[in-house]
């Protein structure tokens, strides 16, 4: 490793002296950093800044600092180049963000010699269409949800997979998870725990209507093809619970697997589900 980006969450208590000390480490490494313009202004130096699209086609590895949102907004940015991303927790739960800041040098001493392991997750692609006609596209580490807004009534979405019929969902919503994404919202809504190496997606309907409408798993090379039936506004397509879209009636939305993955650095001896047990505080009191 000789070129590292580094993306820090500005508002952290102690990112400047994290980050301070962290310049220095790598400095005495001989290993270059590359920084976004809001990390750039928390190191108390002179520093080159770069646009986040941008970092990813310049480092050999990229180094989060903070939760698992500020690392699925790099996810998502680094499209289909084999960069990997060390997260280092800062904040209070961190199922992406495995590695606490007391792991965070040894981790990268790993990463320095090219002695570590990663685990590759599978991201999902969103496009969206209008008319028959292609107006977005966007890509995600966790899921994809269409859901109403707070004031909307329920909503109706046709649901295809592979070109067969599945049900119309009469559901606040309806969650796509990926593996990682489902102990996010998937799970908040009901949905089982997949392993990260699982080839899966699930299928996840928000409070639905009829009771009997479940979650669904189902392989990660179908296509998932939903069609919005309902003519009231405010639904919208979410990806990560970060980037919205605002969706129409006949709005088609297509979903599957992205062409390429996503490496995510493995904390020193510590398996998932570890990570679990540790997380949703399973066995204790």
């Amino acid at each position: 490793m000789e070129r590292v980006g580094i993306i820090a969450k500005a508002h952290t208590p102690g990112i400047r002296e994290i980050l301070k000390d962290l310049h220095q480490w790598l400095s005495e490494r001989q290993i270059q950093m590359f920084v976004d313009q809001t990390t750039g202004e928390l190191i108390d130096q002179p520093i080159e800044v770069h646009s986040k699209a941008k970092i990813p086609a310049l480092v050999d590895c990229i180094l989060v600092l903070g939760g698992d949102g500020t690392l699925l907004s790099i996810a998502r940015l680094i499209g289909d180049r084999d960069v990997p991303i060390l997260g280092v927790n800062l904040g209070s739960l961190g199922f992406l963000t495995e590695i606490t800041l007391e792991e965070m040098y040894f981790a990268l001493e790993q990463v320095h010699c090219h002695e570590f392991s990663t685990s590759q997750r599978l991201l999902v692609t969103a496009s969206v269409s209008r008319e028959g006609e292609h107006i977005a596209q966007y890509s995600a580490l966790n899921d994809v949800v269409m859901t109403k807004s707070t004031l909307a009534r329920m909503i109706h979405l046709e649901t295809y997979i592979d070109g067969q019929y599945v049900t119309t969902y009469q559901a606040d919503g309806l969650i796509i998870g990926t593996p990682t994404g489902s102990t996010a919202y998937n799970l908040a809504a009901g949905g089982p725990i997949i392993h990260p190496d699982m080839h899966a997606l699930v299928m996840t309907p928000i409070c639905p209507h009829t009771l009997t409408n479940r979650p669904t798993v189902i392989p990660d090379s179908a296509q998932i093809q939903i069609t919005l039936k309902s003519e009231n506004e405010g639904v919208f397509l979410t990806l990560d619970g970060q980037v919205g879209f605002a969706l129409r009636y006949q709005d088609v939305v297509d979903v599957k697997k992205a062409d390429y993955m996503i490496r995510l650095i493995r904390p020193p001896e510590r398996n998932y589900f570890e990570v679990l047990r540790r997380k949703l505080k399973w066995g204790e009191r």
